[in-house]
């Protein structure tokens, strides 16, 4: 898969064990963030009223979404262009039920209307082409299917906050690990799913719960074991949300 020389995605290939082992190092955030991400996915998902949903995972890197929606009982299917990831993933996967596959996010290896829910998180703001990549998950997404995602919001805030705060704070936090021109804004989010026959009905922000952060932890660059995240109405940094795909399409 094409992805932007700018951004160092080979760093997800030498994580290995500390995908969910390690605390210096910024994937301890992404840890805390799925915390929040998949009470809210769930939901969704419930209240839409599937039949045991058939689900597909987008850049599922070591498979923390799969394998928590796989003890729920869904059927999942996770992809990723990261072997390394994906051997992870199956590793921590206790049902041994989520299916892991290399696969590329603009040429998806499924036939068309595939799938019931479709999640992206955490993985448009790592190539050149989102656009593409959500043309081919709303072809793969069946009418009135769900397509969640959850991505960076592009502004000198989040370039602060997400960025340089983190390079500033968490040890090990490798160089080009997110671009800010790579970053998207809620409005053109909004734009590459209507032009696929998808029509976003919720998006809500995310921000850390700085009360749980102690004090010593931005002296120590170690993120705490106490850190939570929590919803927030405000889009500026960070926003998770939720399209459905047209009966029409």
């Amino acid at each position: 898969m094409e992805t932007s020389s700018k951004i160092n995605n080979a760093i997800y290939d030498s994580l290995g064990e500390r995908w969910y082992t390690a605390y210096d190092d910024p994937i301890a955030l992404l840890r805390a963030e799925n915390r929040i991400k998949l009470p809210w996915i769930v939901e969704r998902v419930t209240r839409q009223g599937f039949k045991n949903p058939h689900i597909l995972d987008v850049g599922c890197g070591a498979g923390f979404l799969c394998n928590e929606l796989s003890e729920k009982g869904y059927q999942v299917k996770g992809i990723d262009i990261s072997e390394e990831s994906l051997a992870v993933a199956r590793k921590y996967d206790k049902t041994k039920l989520a299916d892991y596959q290399v696969a590329d996010a603009y040429k998806l290896p499924y036939e068309s209307n595939s799938f019931d829910v479709i999640t992206c998180l955490d993985f448009l703001e790592h190539v050149d082409r989102p656009q593409d990549v959500i043309k081919e998950i709303a072809r793969v997404l069946r009418p009135e299917g769900l397509f969640f995602f959850h991505t960076f919001n592009r502004n000198i805030f989040s370039w602060i906050l997400i960025i340089k705060a983190v390079e500033l704070f968490v040890k090990n936090t490798p160089k080009d690990m997110h671009v800010i021109d790579l970053f998207i804004k809620p409005s053109e989010l909004i734009d590459y799913c209507e032009k696929n026959g998808m029509e976003i009905t919720e998006m809500t922000g995310i921000r850390p719960k700085f009360s749980t952060i102690p004090l010593s932890s931005y002296i120590t660059g170690v993120v705490p074991e106490s850190l939570e995240f929590q919803l927030t109405k405000s889009l500026l940094l960070s926003y998770l949300g939720v399209a459905t795909k047209s009966r029409m399409n």
